[in-house]
């Protein structure tokens, strides 16, 4: 009888621990509330950023047995970074900034460009340090014109406000010469800019200061070399040559998060022109009176002081134009002599002009104001001229490498430069305006209302005329995407039963289901919005300073002589325009207040900073501060620390802004660790808002290259989130990543396993999804042993070729 045949040996099991690493997204959430336990303990990290766990689930690794259903989870919460303490509402202030270093960001493809992706570098930072120069300039005119001289110098006006009495003309003491009122009134607007480079320098180091992984270490995350450099499961670089990239994405350069260098540059040269401002300010007053009047201080003196502020000016401009970003390599350097000289001389100038200002002429009478009206119109002008040129150059670079998924059709980042020169505006006009009315008492400046001051430049009022006709142009695209939204809605109608059909029609239900998926659809609609308010702000903008220029004069918009009703509605939209500057900048102020003191107030504000500082500080070193320069390198140094020392499978697990921030640290992987992790993003805006913004770094190239190079992706989306959406890294048949439209809500109506109506979740709660577990335990499966990866041009992610569109 012959033997019986053993049967065969069973299958290896894998024995490695498999880890889901969770990334929350903008607004921020408690480590209890990822991992739903109370029970957390923090693994890694301090009370700002860090890695948390359950408590059961410390030691996992060492256990890999008892978790061959679910992963081991960890959370990382990096909300401290952005909505922490209360001093952080005060950010709002520094909105113009940010927006601006958003626009740095927002450049189209380009390669093969370097000049012209250099020149628009140099062109965003220029207009950025204009809005450092408008803003001083502001304090300037707070403080020296409309305090220290029209109103200490007017009886009726200092006579109201007890404080200002030393400084009063009527006392004739030793402050009360015009020159050592502006001298004492500098301190405002030179420590406002002190203060800016305070938080600059404080922010980075407490922000932005992280060492970033070296990806190009070849034992950053095999450092016993044990393991091959493309990981488990994977093929070789030899093997699957469609895998490599020639080019290496921008946000995979050793440097890309870390841009000390660039920062104390800036930061040094935009202290240095605040300073200068404000000794520009000083000095010209002082030299005009001797020029016109004569008087004991010779003339060299002020002559010789203003062109050394000219001179270190033109200084300052070369710093600013001279150097960009370093990305291709960490750039540790710090140009120490710049950063101490610069600053200093513009303050030793500072210095100089106060004490010229202070010399004593007993004739100076401060009358009418500052003319400061040529100043606010060059900066108004220049930074119109900016953004045009920028505009131009953008389109050449559109037009090299054209993407019908670009923002504006790469006209997104002047569009966004313009804003931030309108906020600037708008802020600018409401500090003055307000301190204006509030000197002048029942008085209005400005308008000739028994005015007892001159009040601010002309300029700020013909700005403040233009802003009900931009309103009111903003109207027409608001309601033409109204209108759309609601028939959109109505045809949604039948293709929403059909999907949960059997069941019975509900037609409130229906149109609730409708309603939303439309509302959500409106997000790619936004840019064309941006687009009309920025060329309607330049056109207004440019008229408004060519009017006040030919006017010369503060009546308003209509001429002498002009018909009553032309001149009434004039003045009608000058004065709501006055009254709307100012409330505006009054909501600025009472919601830095609120945020200040209200905690729930402050996490909303918060979410304004997750998505508007995730980029680094490379236009405006006064810009809040980049949260991602500390959470990338600590996602990425965390990935790397797990997948050498157990070998194991690991699943990057990212929602909305998280995971941005996912798809960003894995870039920075190594290529042997990159190939060992699986990518799984929800809810993400990835290419639906960074993918159309800034194109190149999420655009469609980018995006196939991180999908080649990462082992595994896949990404869920729904019709009825108005972030999240499809990422369509596709090259072809059967290499989508995307799982989606995902069904909501799950159920139309009452159902046995449902018997409650189900919500609509939109934006949220994803991992309520089934759809969720499935697709992380389809990761983990491809990341295993048992399941060898198969080559690009076969279907690199075989398993959800016929899943892509849901």
């Amino acid at each position: 009888m012959a033997p019986a045949i053993p049967p065969p040996p069973p299958p290896p099991q894998d024995t490695r621990a498999a880890l889901e690493l969770l990334v929350h997204g903008v607004g921020g959430a408690t480590p209890q509330e990822i991992l739903g336990d109370p029970r957390t303990v923090r693994v890694t990290g301090d009370a700002t950023a860090a890695v948390y766990r359950r408590t059961e689930d410390v030691h996992g690794e060492r256990h890999p047995e008892r978790y061959r259903d679910e992963p081991v989870a960890e959370a990382y919460c990096w909300s401290g970074l952005t909505s922490g303490n209360g001093s952080r509402a005060l950010w709002l202030l520094l909105l113009p900034f940010m927006v601006v270093n958003l626009a740095h960001w927002m450049r189209p493809t380009a390669a093969g460009r370097t000049r012209a992706v250099r020149l628009y570098g140099v062109l965003v930072r220029l207009v950025a340090l204009s809005l450092t120069v408008l803003l001083t300039a502001a304090a300037c005119e707070v403080a020296l014109d409309l305090v220290a001289w029209q109103c200490a110098g007017t009886p009726a006006c200092s006579d109201r406000r007890s404080w200002l009495g030393f400084l009063s003309s009527r006392q004739g003491g030793w402050w009360s010469q015009p020159g050592r009122r502006l001298g004492l009134a500098a301190v405002v607007p030179a420590a406002l800019v002190g203060l800016m480079w305070y938080l600059s320098n404080r922010t980075w180091s407490a922000y932005e200061s992280q060492s970033p992984l070296d990806a190009t270490d070849p034992e950053a995350c095999d450092p016993d070399g044990t393991e091959e450099a493309h990981g488990p499961g994977a093929p070789s670089p030899a093997d699957d040559p469609e895998s490599a990239r020639p080019v290496p994405p921008a946000l995979s350069r050793p440097g890309f998060w870390y841009g000390r260098r660039l920062v104390s540059r800036l930061r040094a040269a935009h202290t240095a022109a605040g300073f200068l401002t404000v000794a520009a300010a000083v000095t010209g007053a002082a030299a005009r009176h001797d020029r016109t009047a004569g008087g004991p201080v010779p003339l060299l003196l002020g002559a010789a002081l203003e062109v050394a502020i000219v001179g270190c000016a033109l200084v300052t401009v070369w710093v600013v134009c001279r150097r960009g970003r370093s990305e291709s390599v960490r750039d540790t350097r710090v140009d120490g002599a710049l950063i101490t000289y610069l600053p200093g001389s513009a303050l030793t100038l500072l210095g100089l002009a106060v004490l010229h200002a202070g010399w004593s002429r007993p004739g100076w009478q401060s009358t009418g104001s500052l003319p400061g009206e040529t100043a606010f119109r060059l900066l108004a002008l220049g930074q119109g001229l900016l953004v045009v040129v920028l505009a131009l150059v953008a389109r050449s670079l559109y037009r090299r490498a054209p993407d019908p998924r670009t923002t504006l059709y790469g006209l997104g980042g002047p569009s966004v430069a313009m804003l931030a020169c309108a906020l600037g505006g708008v802020m600018t006009g409401g500090v003055a305006q307000r301190v204006a009315d509030w000197l002048d008492g029942p008085g209005t400046p400005g308008m000739g209302r028994a005015a007892i001051i001159e009040g601010p430049p002309v300029l700020l009022s013909w700005q403040a005329s233009v802003i009900p006709v931009l309103l009111l142009l903003l109207l027409v695209p608001v309601v033409f995407l109204v209108v759309r939204t609601a028939r959109r809605a109505r045809r949604m109608g039948p293709d929403i039963e059909a999907e949960y059909a059997p069941e019975p029609p509900d037609p409130g239900r229906t149109r609730r289901i409708a309603r939303v998926r439309a509302t959500a659809a409106l997000t790619d609609s936004a840019p064309w919005i941006v687009g009309v308010v920025s060329a309607a702000t330049l056109l207004l903008g440019t008229a408004a300073v060519v009017g006040s220029w030919a006017s010369g004069q503060v009546p308003g918009l209509a001429t002498d002589g002009a018909a009553p009703p032309v001149e009434s509605l004039a003045e009608a939209a000058q004065s709501t325009g006055s009254w709307l500057i100012g409330f505006g900048f009054l909501l600025f102020v009472a919601g830095g207040r609120r945020a200040y003191r209200d905690a729930s107030a402050r996490r909303t504000i918060g979410i304004l900073w997750d998505v508007g500082t995730f980029w680094p500080r490379a236009a405006h070193p006064f810009a809040p501060p980049c949260y991602a320069e500390r959470a990338v390198p600590d996602l990425a140094s965390r990935m790397c620390a797990w997948t050498s020392t157990t070998r194991g499978r690991l699943v990057i697990s990212g929602h909305s802004q998280g995971s941005v921030l996912a798809a960003a640290a894995v870039w920075q992987l190594p290529d042997g660790a990159r190939r060992r992790v699986g990518l799984l993003t929800y809810g993400s805006p990835i290419e639906r808002l960074y993918g159309r913004w800034f194109p190149s770094y999420f655009g469609a190239v980018p995006l196939l290259g991180l999908h080649r190079s990462v082992h595994c992706w896949s990404n869920l989306w729904r019709a009825t989130d108005p972030i999240g959406g499809p990422v369509r890294p596709s090259a072809g048949p059967g290499t989508g990543v995307d799982r989606g439209p995902l069904k909501d809500p799950q159920a139309y109506g009452r159902t046995t396993a449902l018997p409650l109506p189900e919500p609509i979740l939109g934006h949220s709660d994803y991992q309520a999804d089934p759809v969720f577990a499935k697709e992380r335990t389809a990761l983990l499966d491809e990341l295993g042993p048992r399941l060898p990866r198969q080559s690009e041009g076969g279907g690199k992610f075989q398993r959800s070729s016929g899943r892509s569109s849901g």
